[in-house]
């Protein structure tokens, strides 16, 4: 989000002030990518994880705060939701045996979580959408009382002008055909909803002139991410898509109305729709698409920090473009003094297992340095609209869904990774120098988890399936899959080999 703000209405002038202070800070990035001043050590990579809090009937608990309190952890932070957590691990580079290591942590910070929410009578759940959140829980009330969310929440109201409305309409994401499609709709006076996404982040710091290659390529594999890692069938009882987080955080955080979208006015949550040359194309679009939504400017120059010898924070470009929810994110940043861009991958739901959360990323990262370092770019054989419909059909059916590949027309997802996209990505791995041990422990989970055809979302489905089935009706059945879901999560257990009620 950036810095904290407090004021609760700006000026006409701080909107104009600040958009000119959003292009200074672009005409100095400009600046500063022709003289090559950003970081080229080795490529660093970060993990963030969203999480859930339930009570003991398996509804949302607004505990967060209390938790944080009683943890006292640095690498965990609010998020919207009174009942969501955020937890930040720190950099770490790729190669060797440092993805086992960051497993063994993850367990470790879980089960720190795990204790101190005991203590508030809380458990804890991670997954991409909380099944048994239900619309009372989606209200201003229940939002973290963080200046940050607050301000947020009073300008994309301000901006819409009239309640969020989700409209989200299933279509079967099980491939079970004799199953009626069900439909979402219901409107909402904050943005709470956005609250019900529970995503795993990656970050991987990468040099200037390949900034654009690992975008592209990011881009490229954004379906086939969401296609293995699909984890949220259910949002408010109804059965959606494999990964409704994707439609639910595109429509919570629409500050368009109606008639702004007929007019094709770009979506502050967006795929995109082109391939890009440069990091600097995708910030002067921020800045030519979308307004302000809170206009903070500071009184720092960002060219008067370049001719000091300073690395510019380039304060407000960073602020507007958090307010951007790019599926794939240019992020520029400083560490120590250097500046550096990264490419935030924003594609997956966090869960169900860590195990699970590890093979994902690595098989994202083996895959983006084979693509980048491939004789021919994917990119330049593969239309946008194409990966954009991928991604939509993937976050519609999972594994269900056929995707458009180079070469190999169009195929099912779980066969494209298990003959194509499996080996690209063992052998990106081993050029980023990640042990053979380590590569094949995490992209074995995924190979293992398309030759079983199960993924989260759809052991989910499937669950939910059998228990009413039994003659749950689908409130108790949504409680009876989580329970069951926590037990097995905390076990570590990857999800392709967790049991289906019979």
């Amino acid at each position: 989000m950036g810095q904290d703000v407090d004021r609760t209405t700006f000026s006409r002038r701080d909107r104009q002030n600040y958009r000119a202070k959003v292009q200074r800070c672009l005409d100095a990035l400009a600046v500063m990518l022709k003289e090559h001043t950003f970081a080229r050590d080795e490529p660093m990579t970060g993990l963030e994880v969203e999480l859930n809090l339930v009570d003991h009937d398996l509804a949302p608990s607004a505990s967060g705060a209390a938790v944080l309190e009683s943890m006292g952890a640095s690498e965990f932070q609010s998020e919207l939701g009174q009942w969501n957590l955020e937890l930040n691990l720190p950099p770490r580079p790729l190669p060797g045996d440092h993805w086992r290591r960051l497993e063994r942590q993850l367990l470790d910070e879980l089960a720190t979580v795990r204790a101190s929410a005991l203590e508030h009578g809380a458990q804890l759940a991670v997954i991409g959408i909380l099944p048994t959140l239900e619309h009372r829980h989606l209200v201003a009330e229940l939002l973290s009382p963080d200046s940050r969310y607050t301000m947020l929440n009073e300008q994309m109201l301000s901006a819409r002008g009239e309640p969020i409305r989700l409209d989200i309409a299933g279509d079967d994401p099980s491939g079970r055909h004799d199953v009626a499609p069900e439909h979402l709709v219901a409107d909402f006076d904050s943005i709470a909803p956005e609250a019900a996404c529970t995503s795993m982040q990656l970050h991987l710091q990468v040099p200037p002139d390949s900034f654009a290659a690992y975008w592209n390529a990011a881009q490229c594999v954004a379906g086939v991410q969401l296609a293995v890692g699909a984890n949220s069938p259910f949002l408010l009882g109804s059965r959606l898509w494999a990964e409704t987080r994707i439609p639910l955080f595109e429509q919570s955080c629409d500050v368009r109305t109606p008639e702004l979208r007929n007019q094709g006015v770009r979506p502050r949550v967006w795929f995109g729709e082109r391939w890009i040359t440069s990091v600097l194309d995708l910030f002067a679009e921020n800045t030519r698409y979308f307004p302000a939504l809170m206009p903070v400017a500071e009184d720092n120059d960002p060219f008067a920090e370049l001719e000091s010898g300073i690395a510019p924070g380039l304060d407000e470009l960073r602020l507007h473009n958090g307010t951007i929810w790019r599926w794939n994110r240019p992020v520029y940043d400083i560490a120590d003094g250097v500046p550096h861009l990264r490419v935030e991958n924003r594609v997956l739901p966090a869960g169900p297992t860590v195990v699970d959360m590890v093979a994902n990323a690595l098989f994202f990262y083996g895959l983006l340095r084979e693509l980048v370092e491939a004789d021919r770019p994917l990119w330049s054989s593969m239309s946008f609209e194409a990966a954009e419909e991928n991604f939509t059909t993937a976050a519609r059916h999972g594994l269900d869904g056929p995707l458009y590949w180079p070469g190999n027309g169009w195929i099912r997802p779980d066969e494209l990774v298990l003959r194509k996209l499996l080996p690209q990505a063992a052998a990106g791995l081993a050029r980023w120098g990640v042990t053979t041990e380590v590569a094949d422990r995490y992209l074995g989970v995924i190979e293992r988890r398309c030759v079983e055809r199960r993924t989260g979302a759809s052991w989910q489905l499937d669950t939910v399936a059998a228990l009413e089935a039994r003659g749950a009706d689908r409130p108790a059945a949504l409680r009876g899959m989580l329970a069951r879901y926590l037990e097995s999560s905390a076990a570590n257990e990857p999800v392709h080999d967790w049991p289906v009620p019979a």
